[in-house]
């Protein structure tokens, strides 16, 4: 069963952010995407798990990964003409590490975060 997201009016949508970059790490895998809230759906990802990244990465999984996968994805918004995210952390994600390379390579390709 599909559950259609709620009806707001359009004022309140002015000031939601309507694409949220989300990110999961487990131990041998990264993966980021962007959500448009509105509509439930996703505008954009990138994975470690992906062929054509994994040849030209040593480890699928530290920080040199993350940087990667910041790179790429921001470079998927830029061609979708998303010019701007905001960042959804998890309780217990803070901003380090591999979640501070995925947003700083993201800053560095172009995307504005909010």
């Amino acid at each position: 069963m599909v559950i259609p997201p709620p009806v707001r009016p359009p004022r309140i949508m002015q000031y939601l952010k309507p694409y949220v970059l989300k990110m999961h790490f487990t131990n041998k895998y990264l993966s980021a995407q962007v959500v448009h809230i509105p509509t439930a759906t996703v505008a954009s990802a990138a994975s470690s798990q992906e062929k054509a990244l994994r040849s030209c990465m040593e480890s699928t999984r530290d920080v040199a990964a993350a940087a990667k996968i910041g790179k790429l994805l921001g470079e998927r918004l830029l061609f979708k003409d998303i010019p701007a995210v905001a960042v959804h952390l998890k309780r217990e994600q803070k901003y380090h590490g591999k979640v501070k390379a995925v947003i700083d390579s993201l800053r560095e390709a172009g995307i504005k975060l909010l």
